[in-house]
């Protein structure tokens, strides 16, 4: 009998959670299905925004913020990361209060971020970045945040480049700023800016650290142009005498140099096995070339 009344209460208790879980399943379609609907009525009632912009356009921007925030903030928790209504939100966000600084600071992050993490629209962010900027000229974060899409997700070392060292002009910018233009300006191939860049470092600085580093990379930055110009000597060689030189002193018996070349320490260059200048192994400019340099 106490078998019997147990067996029935397994029964009912499986019954009871079976139940529960499809009541739970419906209740959490439709609280999706409501979320999806309250953004359509909330990006598109006119009637709303244009009643509560005017004087109470900051108040109306918070609320969109918010909205903002945990549209994002949902779609990651429901796994659905089709993200079409994230623009729009931040649009009127920062139309209604272009002083609103999060929605620039996060909301760029929240749309160049590559799915799943973010929308995968750098150039969305970047335009928001810009709408901030004109608005908060003042705000050299603003120029950390576009530069960081520029470097991170657009791969535009140029641009990422100028942002930094544009932000860097600002007397209340963290001094990295002009460090990171620097760097990134080498890594994008363009060693012209980044040795006025470091150059201006190394001026400016008060911070012997960071005066020996710019010492450094702009040491670095003439050997990488030494052995440019050596190689190109070396082509003129090899089309003269029909093969490539194996010692830098052959550049200077055949008159194309006047004579051995040295880095800032005051070690001779090197050509390597396939004939391209390099840093010789005597120098100490050699490990911190390893160091330095970003390898491609």
């Amino acid at each position: 009998m106490k078998f019997a009344s147990d067996a029935a209460l397994a029964l009912m208790l499986l019954l009871g959670f079976t139940g529960v879980w499809k009541l739970q399943k419906r209740i959490d379609a439709q609280q999706q299905a409501v979320e999806v609907e309250d953004d359509q009525v909330l990006l598109r009632s006119p009637k709303l925004v244009k009643a509560m912009s005017l004087e109470y356009a900051p108040m109306v921007a918070d609320i969109y913020w918010t909205r903002a925030v945990q549209y994002f903030g949902n779609k990651h928790r429901l796994h659905q990361m089709d993200l079409r209504l994230l623009w729009p939100l931040l649009d009127v966000t920062s139309t209604l209060d272009p002083n609103l600084l999060p929605v620039y600071h996060f909301g760029s992050t929240f749309l160049s971020d590559a799915p799943p993490r973010g929308m995968g629209r750098p150039d969305l962010a970047v335009q928001l970045i810009e709408r901030g900027l004109r608005a908060n000229p003042e705000d050299w974060r603003l120029y950390y945040d576009l530069g960081y899409v520029y470097y991170f997700d657009k791969k535009d070392y140029a641009k990422a480049s100028a942002a930094f060292y544009e932000g860097s002009k600002n007397p209340n910018a963290y001094y990295w700023m002009k460090v990171m233009a620097a760097k990134i300006a080498a890594e994008g191939d363009s060693p012209e800016t980044s040795m006025f860049l470091w150059q201006d470092v190394y001026n400016t600085t008060k911070d012997e650290l960071v005066r020996q580093n710019a010492l450094t990379h702009l040491q670095l930055l003439k050997a990488k142009q030494d052995c440019k110009q050596i190689d190109a000597l070396a082509n003129e060689y090899e089309k003269r005498f029909g093969r490539r030189p194996a010692r830098v002193s052959e550049l200077v018996q055949s008159g194309l140099l006047k004579g051995a070349p040295v880095d800032a320490l005051g070690y001779a260059y090197t050509l390597s096995g396939d004939g391209k200048a390099e840093l010789s192994v005597d120098s100490p400019l050699l490990e911190k070339q390893v160091l330095v340099e970003p390898k491609k």
